[in-house]
């Protein structure tokens, strides 16, 4: 049997980078948010043995070092299952682009494992794996708003903020995320003091502000309350201060998405995707079109809240 389902993409709302610590990782806090662009994972396990990847795009790798392969590898080990394992692997989403595609896909080929061999892990088995993999992929087995500290992999789910129009912009150039990690050290050696204390504070009050509550006093939308609240909060991706200098032309890209009409831009993750949020889908696909003149690579699309992404990840048919 052949499961097929959906691999959906995340953005962050806010990205902030602490001191290095002792393992080589950095500890982090950001707010993850899912959106519906997503790639296709189809897993089939037939008679046999080993993985095999299958994938048209020349730039995803079919050995052990992709994800997908990683996690199957540990899943069957878990399961005690055998067998050869296909993973189809339909590419959508860009590259090292921010949105968090490898682990996405890796996810998504683990619980299209688990159906295929009707067989599941238990949740705190999945969560480790799952970490043991890639820093933010727990993330995508939650779904929805979720805030991310340590690393990234420690993520809890927080009450969903509105569904939002935003417009994708993904550039041809590639950004790579431990050279990014690189740059804000050297950036920070000098007089550097760790802010995540004041910045969970700065989180944390707002996501338990308005955001999370229904239609806001003096009639403005909830996608409204939530642009408001992004710009008065400040908050920022910090990979920006490095990933800008280093490519000029991804902060060219968010001042356009400024002058489109979004009510607040970022990078996701370290790039080089970018998005802008929208008060309204039609505002959004106006948006971008718009950029599609200008010759940049934008669509527009929608957060997903997390009965939505639920809902929306197994393929119908499967």
């Amino acid at each position: 049997m052949t499961v097929t389902v959906r691999s959906f993409a995340k953005i962050n709302l806010g990205l902030y980078i602490g001191l290095p610590r002792a393992d080589g990782f950095h500890d982090l806090r950001t707010v993850y948010q899912t959106i519906a662009l997503h790639d296709v994972i189809r897993v089939q396990v037939a008679r046999g043995t080993g993985i095999e990847i299958e994938c048209s795009d020349p730039r995803v790798p079919r050995d052990e070092s992709n994800t997908c392969w990683r996690i199957a590898e540990r899943v069957m080990r878990e399961l005690g299952a055998s067998g050869k394992v296909t993973i189809g692997i339909e590419k959508k989403l860009p590259v090292q682009g921010g949105l968090g595609a490898g682990s996405s896909n890796a996810v998504a080929t683990m619980l299209a494992l688990e159906r295929a061999l009707k067989k599941s892990l238990p949740g705190a088995a999945r969560l480790r794996v799952a970490s043991e993999v890639g820093s933010d992929l727990p993330l995508f087995l939650i779904g929805g708003t979720a805030l991310g500290v340590g690393r990234g992999e420690e993520v809890y789910p927080v009450p969903d903020l509105p569904a939002t129009p935003l417009v994708v912009v993904t550039p041809a150039v590639g950004v790579s995320t431990p050279r990014a990690f690189a740059d804000w050290d050297r950036l920070t050696r000098s007089g550097a003091s760790d802010r995540l204390l004041e910045v969970g504070r700065v989180l944390s009050a707002w996501l338990s502000g308005s955001p999370n509550t229904g239609a806001s006093a003096g009639g403005r939308s909830r996608a409204g309350s939530l642009l408001s609240d992004l710009v008065r909060t400040g908050i920022e991706n910090d990979f920006e201060r490095v990933v800008f200098p280093q490519y000029p032309e991804l902060r060219d890209m968010k001042c356009a998405l400024e002058r489109a009409g979004a009510g607040y831009a970022s990078l996701s993750g370290s790039g080089s995707t970018l998005y802008g949020l929208f008060r309204t889908r039609a505002a959004a696909v106006k948006a971008a079109g718009r950029l599609r003149k200008q010759g940049l690579k934008a669509v527009a699309t929608t957060t997903l809240t997390r009965q939505q992404y639920w809902k929306r990840f197994l393929v119908s048919g499967c």
